[in-house]
């Protein structure tokens, strides 16, 4: 037993480095900044993605965080402690905005919802604690994939199958995807409308931890329909999506993150 200690903690340092590396890194390069023989290196490289901790892309050579890595990086958000912080917060949004407010986290490629909290008029949703949808078609998850690096949303969209559709809306391959994640980072906010119930629309920001990283998302869903049936109207609610920015903001502040725009302007200085 006492033989395996020295390889796991090789392993964690592996997962360490690879997790401070905005892009995925060769095997040449890790065995060298961590000063491990090349075929050991290969060796945990090997079983680490066994283990789905770490993924190869075969096209560049390197290796980047698998998704079981993702996963246990974003699992302390379902303990207690965070939804007790989160919970005072969303009462506070949906007293302004009237509509359901939600917290929710990427569990593989679905939106996982932690709390539900619901107006003085409660809307008929299919979200609510422990329910999971396809992230591509949430706010909430879109909210979180448009802060992750392209292999990550690739790792975590592989195929046709990981696009289930629940309306004729919503982005329908990778392609789609990238392209509206592309466009709602820079905008700031994640925006559905009726892809996930016909409708209802969704407005959701990312929250962060210590690195930057999007670890959840803050939402508001409202009635809506389109005044044109069967074509989205483009409305992006800006005015929501302001008071969900500063929901989740504040519980990036409280639980001690930094926003990819803060840590932007520190490196700088």
């Amino acid at each position: 037993m006492s033989g395996d200690i020295p390889a796991l903690r090789r392993g964690l340092r592996v997962l360490d480095l690879l997790a401070q590396r905005p892009h995925p890194v060769p095997a040449a390069v890790i065995a060298r900044e961590l000063d491990l023989p090349r075929s050991s290196t290969y060796q945990l490289l090997n079983e680490l993605r066994t283990a789905g901790y770490v993924t190869y892309l075969p096209a560049e050579r390197r290796y980047g965080l698998g998704i079981a890595a993702f996963e246990l990086g974003s699992a302390y958000l379902r303990h207690d402690p965070l939804e007790r912080v989160a919970a005072p917060l969303l009462w506070t949004l949906v007293d302004a905005a009237g509509g359901t407010g939600h917290l929710g986290i990427l569990h593989g490629n679905e939106s996982l919802y932690l709390i539900e909290q619901r107006p003085a008029r409660p809307q008929t949703l299919v979200t609510d604690v422990g329910v999971r949808l396809p992230a591509h078609l949430t706010a909430t998850g879109r909210a979180m994939l448009c802060h992750l690096a392209p292999t990550h949303v690739r790792a975590l969209f592989p195929n046709p199958a990981a696009f289930p559709m629940r309306t004729d809306r919503g982005p329908r391959d990778l392609r789609d995807l990238r392209n509206i994640l592309r466009t709602e980072k820079t905008r700031g906010w994640s925006v559905e409308d009726g892809h996930v119930t016909p409708g209802f629309a969704t407005v959701a920001a990312a929250v962060f931890d210590h690195g930057a990283r999007p670890i959840a998302a803050i939402s508001s869903t409202l009635r809506h329909h389109c005044a044109e049936e069967g074509v989205e109207c483009g409305e992006t609610w800006p005015e929501l999506a302001s008071q969900v920015r500063a929901t989740a903001a504040t519980l990036t502040a409280t639980i001690g993150g930094r926003s990819p725009t803060a840590s932007a302007g520190e490196d700088k200085r």
